[in-house]
């Protein structure tokens, strides 16, 4: 008997997590699926990957299903969402589609990182339908924190499938799309088989508060200062740089943008038409001849970055600005967990030349671009699905948000994380296999997993350090020259003065003159002798045991 075809479900990304959002869904029997992708996105190192620049999906579940691969569909252009696309895409070699400004967002990103993969992308906007495989898939119109972000309505023989991606409902927001709720309402009564639904907000009341309302507290705040202003938010938020623009204008105020990505997206904003009617922003180099209650700057380095825009203000290191006891910065942005002392160190760097400091605790000049409980409400009132599948998250926001639609009266709410296979239909919802799923690296130019970018070595001598043991020894197994140690990250000297080299060169000596001449014929037991004598002189000294690499050579 023919196995029946399936719609199943499977993230290899963004859920059980924040950021690097993968999803996949597939149709067809267990032994021939095809598949579409929905977003290929990376998250942030923290300082455990020591060295390491991106943290990208594991695909390796596609090397065997690559050839099953239909299509890769963009809900908008943040990291989280498209950023692994240039890394991932030559392996896959499949259609792309995306929107305009996320089309943009993708070559600038791939001309900014020299990326020689030259990925074809069809323009796909709310809207529009486009058929893959057995799948017909429409993009809805949702706001969110970037331009032209969407939904997706997947449609498939076995019943309907919302994928909400990043969204939230904003009646005023300073740039568009707005949710599109008759769309949604439509689909309600079509039939929605799934919602898979984005939960960063989950365990938060209410309903998000309106851009609008942000730009009026940031208007307040540009009128209101003496000095120059300077705001630092998103790169990727558009429409929070068009209201700051705005509310500059208003004031009198000139603008001027600081930093690299900040400008890449505005100049791929005013590409596809999302800068109209604002002033040219001001050069650099006419900065220090415009008054101090004249200017206004946005700027890069929200989340602490050390070699953004705001640090380098910080820490007084840029050539043509500076700000000075009295001016304002403004934080028009959320605290990514994991940047808490970054940030912090900033602030402190700022208040210490005395400049005056404000964030969303002092006043409303950030709102996040995902729903809260009460909006989610509206979403599952609007489709009004069988199946509610939270994603977009850690597991106390999965697990908030799976509370709050069972509380709804949404029957089937599945446990789904990272690597599990949800089928949706027929029959009833449940994980019917895992895949192969997990992290890899990108470090400088190459990408691999943890062992193979040698990450573990990596954290090792970031805590304990590296020591060097070159010996040389001549035909009858003396040594030829003295031996040489160099230590790297070890400290100077032990508790009594003594030099922290010259108690392990005693220990490289002692571990030597131990052998009888004649035993040192075999050197792999030599070098790991010496090996063992450093590493416990090292302990003994000073408490810990550092790399050792020992070279034992006769000549």
């Amino acid at each position: 008997m023919a196995k029946q075809e399936e719609l199943v479900f499977l993230p290899l990304g963004g859920v059980g997590e924040i950021g690097m959002n993968l999803a996949l869904y597939g149709y067809g029997t267990p032994q021939k699926r095809q598949w579409i992708m929905v977003d290929c996105g990376v998250t942030f190192p923290g300082p455990d990957l020591p060295g390491v620049d991106l943290v990208l999906p594991d695909i390796r579940y596609l090397a065997g299903e690559r050839h099953n691969l239909k299509a890769i569909i963009i809900t908008h252009a943040h990291e989280d969402h498209y950023g692994a696309l240039n890394d991932l895409w030559p392996g896959l070699n499949v259609p792309v589609y995306a929107s305009p400004f996320t089309a943009g967002m993708l070559e600038a990103k791939r001309n900014y990182e020299g990326s020689r993969a030259d990925i074809p992308v069809t323009i796909f906007k709310a809207g529009d339908r486009i058929t893959v495989g057995p799948f017909q898939i429409e993009g809805v119109g949702v706001n969110h924190s970037i331009p032209e972000p969407m939904s997706l309505v997947i449609r498939t023989p076995l019943g309907n499938v919302v994928h909400t991606g990043d969204w939230k409902i904003d009646y005023a927001p300073s740039l568009g799309p707005l949710t599109d709720e008759v769309r949604f309402r439509a689909l309600g009564d079509e039939g929605v088989l799934a919602v898979m639904c984005d939960s960063t907000n989950a365990m938060r009341d209410g309903v998000s508060p309106s851009e609008e309302e942000v730009s009026e507290g940031l208007r307040k705040i540009i009128e209101g200062a003496e000095g120059r202003v300077a705001i630092t938010t998103f790169s990727s938020n558009v429409g929070r740089i068009r209201s700051v623009a705005q509310a500059a204008e208003a004031a009198g105020r000139e603008v001027l943008l600081l930093g690299s990505s900040l400008k890449r997206v505005v100049d791929v904003a005013r590409d596809v038409g999302l800068m109209e009617g604002l002033k040219p922003f001001i050069a650099e180099d006419e900065y220090g001849y415009i008054p101090r209650d004249k200017i206004v700057v946005i700027l890069t380095g929200s989340q602490g970055e050390p070699r953004a825009a705001l640090a380098k203000i910080a820490r007084d290191e840029m050539r043509n600005v500076a700000l000075a006891s009295g001016d304002t910065v403004v934080f028009s942005s959320r605290t990514i967990p994991g940047n808490e002392k970054a940030i912090i160190e900033i602030k402190n760097g700022l208040i210490e030349q005395g400049i005056n400091v404000v964030t969303d605790s002092d006043a409303l000049v950030h709102v996040s671009g995902h729903p809260r409980r009460n909006e989610l409400l509206k979403m599952y009132e609007w489709t009004r699905p069988q199946i509610l599948v939270p994603v977009h998250g850690e597991a106390a926001h999965l697990m908030a948000q799976a509370e709050l639609a069972a509380s709804a009266g949404i029957k089937t709410i599945p446990r789904v994380r990272n690597g599990d296979i949800l089928r949706l239909a027929p029959g009833p919802a449940e994980v019917v296999d895992e895949a192969p799923h997990g992290r890899i690296f990108k470090d400088g130019k190459l990408i691999g997993d943890f062992d193979e970018m040698g990450i573990g070595d990596r954290r090792k001598l970031s805590y304990v350090g590296h020591v060097s043991v070159n010996v040389l020894l001549d035909n009858r197994y003396d040594f030829l020259t003295d031996p040489d140690v160099v230590a790297f990250g070890l400290p100077e000297l032990d508790d009594e003065g003594e030099a922290m080299e010259d108690t392990l060169y005693d220990a490289v000596l002692g571990a030597v003159e131990s052998i009888p001449r004649g035993r040192r014929k075999d050197l792999d037991m030599l070098r790991e002798a010496v090996r063992r004598a450093v590493r416990a002189a090292a302990n003994e000294a000073w408490g810990k045991k550092p790399v050792v690499t020992v070279f034992v050579t006769r000549l």
